[in-house]
């Protein structure tokens, strides 16, 4: 890993037990037991955000985390799901969107990689009690989930995840019901495919395979006008996801939003198939 990379990023990177070399174990997928290797592990600490689980074994689970210092990865977690009081309260950490302290070890040629130790970063207030925040969570994880498809580090766009989750965890119902489309929105800027701002109040289409506003209804059809347009337009505008109680949005338009911004997404991320979480909040939000 080029630790230069994040020199000018806080938290720094940051390696238990200084950067000295640590054998550890590979796992073995087929039989869940582990084989000593012949390379050796650094063992790090670093934020995650949980994305998605499955289960694994008896007792144990793979989770997909986007970290901070490795961006996308996968790590087995084991015994998390013991019976036990202990083991149950561990399995509500990984519920998705969680974010986590971890302590774990990075091999660069393994697609799956071992948590040593973990805790939580955050402890959500009500981002896991409150069924839309849940709701919206869920959408923001699945989204990142299927817009990024190689591990690379990219601790600016963790920590913009990040910021949306605890806004999300402390805000009201005003700006709740608007932050899937501002969050759409702006991770596309993030990973380099956003719409441009609109430059000129003349240019009332937005041509949503070009991502740009017009003034002329393109030939393929795609685009939005009128009222979406507009909302696009002041959503892009605002940096400061605090302020969308500004932005006045209905159930109807929400829900032609989240859809058009889907078919965004389709437009410009191979293989991204489609959002489940879309038809949950078109029900759940006002």
């Amino acid at each position: 890993m080029d630790i230069g990379i994040y020199e000018q990023l806080q938290p720094q990177p940051r390696h238990v037990r200084g950067h000295g070399d640590i054998e550890t174990n590979n796992l073995n997928i087929e039989s869940g037991n582990f084989e000593s290797l012949s390379t050796r592990q650094l063992l790090h600490k670093t934020k995650g955000i949980i994305l998605r689980t499955v289960k694994y074994g008896e007792t144990s689970l793979i989770a997909t985390v986007y970290t901070e210092l490795f961006g996308l990865q996968s790590y087995i977690v084991k015994g998390v799901r013991l019976s036990s009081k202990k083991g149950n309260s561990k399995v509500n950490m990984f519920q998705p969107a969680a974010v986590l302290d971890m302590v774990v070890y990075h091999n660069e040629l393994k697609q799956l990689q071992f948590i040593k130790d973990y805790s939580w970063a955050h402890i959500p207030q009500h981002l896991h009690q409150d069924v839309i925040k849940n709701c919206v969570a869920l959408f923001i994880v699945e989204l990142v989930g299927k817009s990024i498809k190689q591990p690379e580090s990219n601790a600016a766009l963790f920590y913009f995840m990040e910021n949306y989750l605890l806004m999300l965890d402390a805000a009201d119902s005003a700006v709740t019901g608007n932050l899937p489309l501002h969050f759409a929105l702006h991770l596309a800027r993030e990973l380099g495919f956003g719409m441009e701002d609109r430059d000129d109040e003349n240019k009332i289409i937005l041509d949503l395979d070009e991502g740009r506003f017009t003034e002329q209804i393109p030939a393929h059809g795609n685009y939005l006008d009128g009222r979406l347009a507009g909302a696009t337009a002041d959503l892009l505008q605002m940096d400061n996801a605090v302020s969308l109680y500004r932005i006045k949005l209905n159930k109807s338009l929400r829900q032609q939003l989240l859809q058009a911004y889907e078919q965004f997404y389709v437009y410009h991320v191979s293989d991204f198939g489609t959002l489940k979480t879309v038809a949950v909040l078109e029900a759940v939000l006002g």
